[in-house]
């Protein structure tokens, strides 16, 4: 029987510690001539901006230290080793976005209604030094972003601040132009906003597995169907799938299969069709027809 397959899940994330180091130095730098330029001409948007740039900063530590963990070997105390740090990382960076939107919003609506003097050629060639920076961290992600969601938070968040550093910069050329300081506040406003739209996703699927919920990427009912459909299979029953890590998926599932002599054919089919759908981890429990198991006869 045959079974065709859409998504290639088996990968190994290369170099990725590297390329965190990479994108930390360089944000690290950026948020110490955004901050010292904005607190130097009172810019909120680019202190703001220097502020969520620093949770980055902060978010790609916490990153490159779970997947750091997440290669430690498992012990008798942690028989997964510590893969789940991942998922619990990617819980806290969007946890540490939203606080930091609570932060700039008041700010932004503060500094609204007291609008400042600022220097828009000092905002408009600082926040250009941003956008390269963040476009260049966020490119440095793009490549493994659909495959860990510790990657896929750092890119959206590299890419949202290349964009936000895009919207600074046109309005330090507008507030060098025309001298609406008001623009700043907005900005800030609108800085906030894209935290909030590029996290929310981030937030979701964090929950989502940290709950043990079915990864995104894994459709349950698919996975059913396939066990199901394969020969010598009459049913499939107490099925549960959840993430090991942010890149490793297990499964757990009670087979009942109309030939016992054929088990070990059957569970090496099923766990190869599982793996090329994503599931890296598979324990399969194989009965035999009208064998009771728990509340379950067949």
């Amino acid at each position: 029987m045959e079974h065709h397959h859409h998504h290639e899940h088996n990968y190994d994330i290369k170099n990725l510690g590297n390329i965190f180091f990479i994108g930390i130095l360089l944000n690290v730098l950026f948020v110490l001539v955004e901050f010292s330029t904005g607190f130097y001409y009172n810019s909120l948007g680019l202190i703001s901006d220097a502020g969520h740039n620093l949770g980055d900063v902060a978010s790609l530590v916490l990153s490159m230290l779970a997947y750091k963990l997440s290669k430690v070997h498992k012990n008798n105390k942690y028989t997964y080793g510590y893969k789940k740090s991942t998922v619990l990382v990617s819980l806290l960076n969007a946890v540490i976005l939203l606080v930091s939107v609570g932060f700039i919003s008041a700010e932004s609506i503060h500094k609204l209604f007291n609008p400042q003097p600022l220097e828009g050629f000092a905002i408009a060639w600082v926040a250009g030094i941003g956008v390269v920076i963040n476009a260049l961290t966020a490119f440095l992600f793009i490549k493994d972003k659909e495959k860990d969601l510790n990657v896929k938070g750092a890119y959206l968040h590299m890419a949202a601040d290349a964009l936000v550093s895009v919207g600074v910069v046109i309005s330090g050329i507008v507030i060098a132009f025309t001298g609406w300081y008001i623009i700043d506040p907005i900005i800030g406003l609108f800085i906030a906003l894209m935290i909030v739209v590029s996290t929310w996703k981030l937030l979701h699927e964090s929950i989502r597995l940290s709950l043990d919920g079915v990864p995104t990427n894994i459709d349950i009912e698919r996975i059913e169907k396939m066990i199901v459909s394969e020969q010598y299979v009459e049913s499939v029953h107490d099925l549960h799938i959840w993430a090991l890590s942010t890149t490793e998926t297990a499964l757990t599932s009670h087979i009942v299969i109309s030939d016992m002599s054929r088990m070990e054919e059957i569970k090496a089919h099923l766990k190869k069709i599982l793996s090329e759908e994503g599931v890296s981890h598979a324990t399969l429990e194989f009965e035999g027809k009208n064998i009771c198991c728990l509340n379950n006869c067949f």
